[in-house]
Protein backbone atom coordinates (compact mmCIF):
# COMPACT_ATOMS: atom_id res chain seq x y z
CA UNK A 1 0.00 0.00 0.00
CA UNK A 2 1.08 3.34 -0.76
CA UNK A 3 0.59 4.70 2.77
CA UNK A 4 2.50 1.98 4.19
CA UNK A 5 5.55 1.99 1.99
CA UNK A 6 5.80 5.74 2.25
CA UNK A 7 5.81 5.62 6.25
CA UNK A 8 8.41 2.97 5.70
CA UNK A 9 10.64 4.89 3.38
CA UNK A 10 10.25 7.57 6.70
CA UNK A 11 11.43 5.56 9.25
CA UNK A 12 14.68 3.94 7.27
CA UNK A 13 16.17 0.66 6.55
CA UNK A 14 15.35 -2.23 8.51
CA UNK A 15 18.65 -2.44 9.59
CA UNK A 16 19.23 0.99 11.01
CA UNK A 17 15.88 0.71 12.52
CA UNK A 18 16.68 -2.40 14.49
CA UNK A 19 20.29 -0.62 15.60
CA UNK A 20 18.73 2.14 17.23
CA UNK A 21 15.92 0.21 19.06
CA UNK A 22 19.06 -1.88 20.24
CA UNK A 23 20.25 1.47 21.31
CA UNK A 24 17.43 2.15 23.62
CA UNK A 25 17.73 -1.12 25.10
CA UNK A 26 21.29 -0.11 26.20
CA UNK A 27 20.06 2.92 27.15
CA UNK A 28 17.57 1.97 29.58
CA UNK A 29 19.64 -0.78 30.82
CA UNK A 30 22.41 2.18 31.51
CA UNK A 31 19.02 4.13 33.31
CA UNK A 32 17.70 1.58 35.35
CA UNK A 33 21.41 0.67 36.73
CA UNK A 34 22.83 3.94 37.64
CA UNK A 35 19.36 6.18 37.71
CA UNK A 36 20.05 9.43 34.99
CA UNK A 37 21.96 7.90 32.02
CA UNK A 38 19.24 7.23 29.33
CA UNK A 39 19.42 10.27 27.01
CA UNK A 40 23.03 10.68 27.24
CA UNK A 41 23.97 6.71 26.49
CA UNK A 42 21.02 6.76 23.73
CA UNK A 43 22.01 9.61 22.17
CA UNK A 44 26.30 9.25 21.93
CA UNK A 45 25.37 5.72 20.33
CA UNK A 46 22.88 6.98 17.71
CA UNK A 47 24.83 9.98 16.63
CA UNK A 48 28.24 7.83 17.41
CA UNK A 49 26.66 5.13 14.61
CA UNK A 50 25.01 7.64 12.51
CA UNK A 51 21.72 6.28 12.73
CA UNK A 52 20.01 9.49 13.17
CA UNK A 53 20.04 13.49 13.45
CA UNK A 54 21.02 14.81 16.39
CA UNK A 55 17.65 16.27 16.43
CA UNK A 56 15.58 13.11 15.78
CA UNK A 57 17.39 11.28 18.61
CA UNK A 58 17.03 14.08 21.05
CA UNK A 59 13.22 13.96 20.40
CA UNK A 60 12.75 10.25 20.88
CA UNK A 61 14.85 10.22 24.18
CA UNK A 62 12.39 13.24 25.32
CA UNK A 63 9.52 10.99 24.36
CA UNK A 64 10.71 8.22 26.58
CA UNK A 65 12.20 10.55 29.49
CA UNK A 66 8.82 11.39 29.86
CA UNK A 67 7.05 8.39 29.31
CA UNK A 68 9.46 6.87 32.00
CA UNK A 69 8.61 9.66 34.76
CA UNK A 70 5.03 9.38 34.54
CA UNK A 71 5.41 5.38 34.65
CA UNK A 72 7.46 6.24 38.07
CA UNK A 73 5.15 8.50 39.39
CA UNK A 74 1.58 6.21 38.51
CA UNK A 75 3.33 3.34 40.58
CA UNK A 76 5.05 5.68 43.53
CA UNK A 77 2.57 8.03 44.35
CA UNK A 78 4.72 10.00 46.90
CA UNK A 79 3.96 13.49 46.82
CA UNK A 80 6.72 15.65 44.38
CA UNK A 81 8.49 17.66 45.59
CA UNK A 82 7.35 21.22 43.92
CA UNK A 83 9.16 23.26 46.71
CA UNK A 84 12.07 22.52 46.67
CA UNK A 85 12.23 21.87 42.66
CA UNK A 86 11.22 25.47 42.02
CA UNK A 87 13.77 27.29 41.09
CA UNK A 88 14.93 24.51 39.72
CA UNK A 89 12.04 24.28 37.10
CA UNK A 90 11.62 28.23 36.56
CA UNK A 91 15.28 28.05 35.39
CA UNK A 92 15.09 24.55 33.56
CA UNK A 93 12.31 26.03 31.40
CA UNK A 94 14.39 29.03 30.43
CA UNK A 95 17.51 26.56 29.40
CA UNK A 96 14.80 24.25 27.50
CA UNK A 97 13.77 27.43 25.18
CA UNK A 98 17.48 28.45 24.97
CA UNK A 99 18.96 24.86 24.11
CA UNK A 100 16.07 24.52 21.58
CA UNK A 101 16.79 27.95 19.47
CA UNK A 102 20.37 26.45 19.66
CA UNK A 103 19.88 23.49 18.00
CA UNK A 104 17.60 24.66 15.35
CA UNK A 105 20.28 27.36 14.92
CA UNK A 106 23.34 24.50 14.40
CA UNK A 107 20.84 21.89 13.03
CA UNK A 108 20.48 23.81 9.92
CA UNK A 109 23.89 25.84 9.38
CA UNK A 110 26.70 24.12 11.73
CA UNK A 111 26.01 20.24 11.60
CA UNK A 112 29.72 19.78 12.52
CA UNK A 113 29.52 21.98 15.36
CA UNK A 114 26.55 20.30 16.82
CA UNK A 115 28.46 16.98 16.47
CA UNK A 116 31.47 18.63 17.98
CA UNK A 117 29.37 19.92 20.96
CA UNK A 118 27.79 16.52 21.39
CA UNK A 119 30.96 14.85 21.94
CA UNK A 120 31.95 16.94 24.01
CA UNK A 121 29.56 17.17 26.28
CA UNK A 122 28.87 13.41 26.27
CA UNK A 123 32.73 13.05 26.80
CA UNK A 124 32.60 15.74 30.32
CA UNK A 125 29.43 14.19 31.47
CA UNK A 126 31.45 10.68 31.59
CA UNK A 127 33.95 12.38 33.66
CA UNK A 128 31.41 14.00 36.30
CA UNK A 129 29.73 10.36 36.42
CA UNK A 130 33.19 9.52 38.12
CA UNK A 131 33.20 12.06 40.46
CA UNK A 132 31.92 11.55 43.58
CA UNK A 133 31.31 15.10 44.80
CA UNK A 134 31.12 15.41 48.86
CA UNK A 135 27.59 15.72 50.09
CA UNK A 136 27.34 19.58 51.79
CA UNK A 137 26.26 20.43 55.10
CA UNK A 138 22.99 21.99 54.70
CA UNK A 139 20.91 22.57 51.37
CA UNK A 140 22.12 24.67 48.58
CA UNK A 141 20.58 28.59 48.32
CA UNK A 142 17.67 28.87 45.66
CA UNK A 143 19.75 30.99 43.37
CA UNK A 144 22.12 27.59 42.90
CA UNK A 145 19.25 25.32 42.08
CA UNK A 146 18.30 27.87 39.57
CA UNK A 147 21.48 27.90 38.16
CA UNK A 148 21.75 24.38 37.90
CA UNK A 149 18.22 24.41 36.22
CA UNK A 150 19.25 26.44 34.23
CA UNK A 151 21.88 24.68 33.20
CA UNK A 152 19.80 20.80 32.82
CA UNK A 153 17.34 22.98 30.29
CA UNK A 154 20.12 23.68 27.90
CA UNK A 155 21.34 20.37 27.69
CA UNK A 156 17.39 18.98 27.57
CA UNK A 157 16.83 21.50 24.90
CA UNK A 158 20.05 20.79 22.97
CA UNK A 159 19.64 16.87 22.88
CA UNK A 160 17.03 16.23 24.95
CA UNK A 161 18.80 14.53 27.99
CA UNK A 162 18.68 17.40 30.92
CA UNK A 163 20.48 14.84 33.44
CA UNK A 164 24.23 15.72 34.66
CA UNK A 165 24.41 19.33 35.59
CA UNK A 166 20.98 18.48 37.59
CA UNK A 167 22.28 15.16 39.38
CA UNK A 168 25.28 16.50 40.14
CA UNK A 169 23.95 19.39 42.34
CA UNK A 170 21.14 17.40 43.66
CA UNK A 171 23.64 14.58 45.07
CA UNK A 172 25.41 16.85 47.00
CA UNK A 173 22.47 18.28 48.82
CA UNK A 174 21.48 16.69 52.53
CA UNK A 175 18.72 15.08 50.91
CA UNK A 176 17.64 11.31 51.41
CA UNK A 177 18.08 9.18 48.21
CA UNK A 178 14.46 8.56 47.26
CA UNK A 179 13.61 12.21 47.26
CA UNK A 180 16.30 12.78 44.94
CA UNK A 181 15.56 10.47 43.16
CA UNK A 182 11.51 12.00 42.75
CA UNK A 183 13.07 15.54 42.48
CA UNK A 184 15.50 14.17 39.24
CA UNK A 185 12.83 12.36 37.86
CA UNK A 186 10.47 15.64 38.03
CA UNK A 187 12.83 17.68 36.64
CA UNK A 188 13.12 15.70 33.36
CA UNK A 189 9.38 15.21 33.33
CA UNK A 190 8.77 19.12 33.37
CA UNK A 191 11.92 20.23 31.15
CA UNK A 192 10.63 17.09 28.35
CA UNK A 193 6.95 18.52 28.37
CA UNK A 194 8.42 22.11 28.07
CA UNK A 195 10.32 20.97 25.17
CA UNK A 196 7.65 19.11 23.30
CA UNK A 197 5.72 22.04 24.07
CA UNK A 198 8.05 24.27 22.01
CA UNK A 199 9.67 21.66 19.45
CA UNK A 200 5.83 20.35 17.78
CA UNK A 201 4.26 23.54 16.89
CA UNK A 202 7.58 24.67 15.65
CA UNK A 203 7.55 21.86 13.41
CA UNK A 204 11.01 20.57 15.11
CA UNK A 205 9.45 17.23 15.24
CA UNK A 206 9.54 14.95 12.43
CA UNK A 207 7.54 11.57 11.02
CA UNK A 208 10.18 9.35 11.80
CA UNK A 209 11.47 10.47 15.20
CA UNK A 210 7.41 9.69 16.21
CA UNK A 211 7.40 6.66 14.76
CA UNK A 212 10.68 5.79 16.22
CA UNK A 213 9.17 6.79 19.88
CA UNK A 214 6.59 4.33 19.12
CA UNK A 215 8.10 1.33 18.36
CA UNK A 216 10.55 2.27 21.32
CA UNK A 217 7.82 2.74 23.82
CA UNK A 218 7.46 -1.51 24.65
CA UNK A 219 11.30 -1.76 25.14
CA UNK A 220 11.64 0.77 28.03
CA UNK A 221 9.13 -0.87 30.88
CA UNK A 222 10.76 -4.85 29.18
CA UNK A 223 14.33 -3.85 29.51
CA UNK A 224 13.59 -1.92 33.22
CA UNK A 225 12.22 -5.71 34.55
CA UNK A 226 15.33 -7.15 33.18
CA UNK A 227 17.56 -4.23 34.10
CA UNK A 228 16.17 -4.75 37.82
CA UNK A 229 16.50 -8.59 38.04
CA UNK A 230 20.59 -7.71 37.46
CA UNK A 231 20.71 -5.45 39.86
CA UNK A 232 21.43 -6.76 42.57
CA UNK A 233 24.32 -8.97 40.84
CA UNK A 234 26.32 -6.10 39.52
CA UNK A 235 28.51 -3.97 42.14
CA UNK A 236 27.73 -0.13 41.43
CA UNK A 237 31.21 1.20 41.26
CA UNK A 238 31.32 -1.63 38.47
CA UNK A 239 28.61 -0.06 36.27
CA UNK A 240 29.65 3.44 37.32
CA UNK A 241 32.65 2.63 35.67
CA UNK A 242 31.00 0.93 32.26
CA UNK A 243 28.74 3.61 31.43
CA UNK A 244 31.09 6.25 32.14
CA UNK A 245 33.59 4.01 29.68
CA UNK A 246 30.68 3.60 27.04
CA UNK A 247 30.17 7.07 27.09
CA UNK A 248 33.68 8.12 26.83
CA UNK A 249 34.27 6.11 24.06
CA UNK A 250 31.79 7.03 21.85
CA UNK A 251 32.01 10.98 23.16
CA UNK A 252 35.17 10.80 21.55
CA UNK A 253 34.17 8.91 18.58
CA UNK A 254 31.83 11.47 17.31
CA UNK A 255 34.23 14.51 18.04
CA UNK A 256 36.82 12.68 15.92
CA UNK A 257 34.24 11.73 13.26
CA UNK A 258 32.78 15.57 13.36
CA UNK A 259 36.80 16.61 13.14
CA UNK A 260 36.65 14.74 9.98
CA UNK A 261 33.87 15.97 8.45
CA UNK A 262 35.44 18.28 4.99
Amino acid sequence: MPALDSLGASLGAPAAVALLLGCVVVATLAQTLTGFAFGLVFLSLAAALDLATVQDAANVATVLTLCNAFAYFRAHRQPLPWGLMKPALLGGCVGVGAGLALLHLLSTAATQALELLLGSVIVLCALLLLVRAGTRGETAAPRQFVFAGLLSGLMGGLFGTSGPPIVYHLYRQPLPAELVRRALLLMFAVNAVVRLALNVPAGGFSLRALMLSALALPLVPLTTRLALRLQPHLPAPALRLGVALLLSGTGAALVLHALDRP
